[in-house]
């Protein structure tokens, strides 16, 4: 893979770290960052499990060059046996097009800070990342679904729908712009039953006027 290509690193981590975690970012060339903030669903038992703290998330949306990212994670997954300090997880997405502008911005910026040779990430695509936006209210009934489906649990980031005009018409309803959009992160074996499970009891046409899609993750860790 172009060590130049521009890809994400969506980190959800626990609520009050994300100023620290830019700051590492930073240090590691990783300079155009979206921090928003989340609260989990995984159940007390599972978030022990996994290390992950209460259920208050910062969400963080980094972007970089594969080198950047590719290091940064290299050196994240050798820390991982370690405790971080960051309560939450990462994981690596490859976006189908960016800006030019920005990504020139972004190589420019990451060239003189890291130099990777692509060792350490690896585009098996074994996960994926699930995004289901519904009407606020729903994330429960939702959750309680896809846990059906095999999902352990999920983050939940408030939103308002924009500029619907159009996808009203086509779908013949009026959209409530208050939503609620649920990341799930799980294994492609039980994805698309997920999917089907979900889009069926919460679609465009229910009340909780669902959509749901799923990306790839190239690569996940705890942090």
């Amino acid at each position: 893979m172009n060590g130049d290509r521009i890809i994400m690193l969506l980190s959800i981590i626990a609520r009050g770290k994300g100023a620290q975690y830019i700051r590492m970012l930073k240090e590691k060339g990783l300079y155009l960052n979206y921090q928003c903030v989340g609260s989990g669903t995984a159940s007390s038992e599972m978030m022990d499990i996994l290390g992950l703290g209460n259920s208050d998330k910062d969400i963080m949306l980094s972007f970089g060059t594969y080198n950047a990212i590719d290091a940064l994670s290299g050196e994240l997954g050798k820390q991982v046996g370690s405790n971080m300090g960051y309560g939450g997880i990462a994981m690596v997405i490859s976006p189908s097009a960016f800006s030019r502008i920005t990504a020139e911005i972004i190589k420019r910026n990451s060239k003189d800070i890291v130099k990777g040779d692509g060792s350490n990430m690896h585009s098996e695509f074994d996960y994926s990342l699930i995004l289901i936006s519904v009407n606020r209210g729903y994330t429960d009934a939702v959750m309680q679904t896809a846990k059906r489906a095999g999902a352990t649990g999920g983050t939940v980031i408030k939103a308002r729908l924009a500029e619907a005009q159009e996808i009203e018409a086509y779908a013949n309803t009026v959209l409530n712009d208050e939503k609620e959009i649920v990341t799930i992160l799980a294994p492609n074996s039980i994805r698309n039953q997920i999917l089907e499970d979900v889009n069926t009891e919460f679609g465009l046409k229910s009340e909780a006027q669902g959509t749901v899609l799923a990306v790839p993750v190239d690569k996940v860790f705890k942090i």
